[in-house]
């Protein structure tokens, strides 16, 4: 088992920090096409990057996942997103939630077939991880771990709301580059898995492909405590 790299931060804003740094990296080398997460660490992160001199206008950003609810109700990825992400210029691509599980997985699909990258590969992979595991809306033991293509509509989550859309694992780890952002102690059993056992569908965050993954942990999530 290869693991990933792993780089320790002291704690939630120094990783946030960290990962601000490398999507700027990123943008500055060329960039293009980028994925991001939603959750509280991600969206730090994109505070910080509102806060960089950037050059945005060639940059299309693109979702691991989305709720199925409109884009201003509170449990929007892209609605928290847009909120504190200025980057001027970019292409925004948001998962059509508004449509439920099926029609925006197909709608989302076929705007990647249309504006996404030529060869499938997205430049940078951003993911956050859930006490549970899960990354995107791909959670433990979920069917949806195993579905093809680049897009799958969810109807059962188990973290509400139940229905999302998601890029599936081979989308993710088509990524030339993936980050996983994970702070917390309560995070900790889960950090674990991903690092020291067997990758498996009981911790979905562990199938993330390792050999282009870094790991961006604080303190807590790595020693639990």
């Amino acid at each position: 088992m290869t693991p990933p790299n792993v780089e320790r931060t002291a704690d939630a804003d120094a990783c946030a920090a960290r990962a601000a740094d490398l999507v700027a990296d990123a943008v500055r080398q060329g960039a293009r096409h980028i994925v991001l997460a939603g959750g509280s660490t991600p969206v730090a992160a994109y505070e910080r990057l509102s806060t960089m001199d950037l050059d945005w206008s060639a940059v299309h950003l693109w979702y691991g996942d989305e709720r199925c609810v409109p884009f201003e109700d509170d449990e929007s990825n892209h609605g928290q997103i847009a909120a504190v992400l200025t980057a001027p210029g970019a292409t925004w691509h948001p998962m059509p939630g508004p449509l439920g599980p099926a029609r925006g997985a197909i709608a989302y699909a076929a705007e990647l077939k249309a504006d996404g990258p030529p060869d499938g590969a997205f430049d940078l992979v951003l993911n956050g991880m859930g006490p549970d595991g899960h990354t995107a809306s791909l959670f433990p033991d979920h069917p949806g771990l195993t579905a093809g293509g680049v897009t799958t509509g969810v109807t059962d989550s188990p973290k509400p709301p139940p229905e999302r859309i998601t890029l599936t694992l081979d989308a993710l780890n088509a990524g030339a580059s993936l980050i996983l952002m994970v702070t917390g102690v309560g995070k900790h059993d889960a950090l674990n898995r991903v690092l020291h056992d067997e990758p498996g569908p009981s911790t979905p965050s562990s199938l993330l492909a390792r050999d282009r993954l870094l790991v961006l942990a604080d303190a807590a999530a790595l020693d639990g405590e």
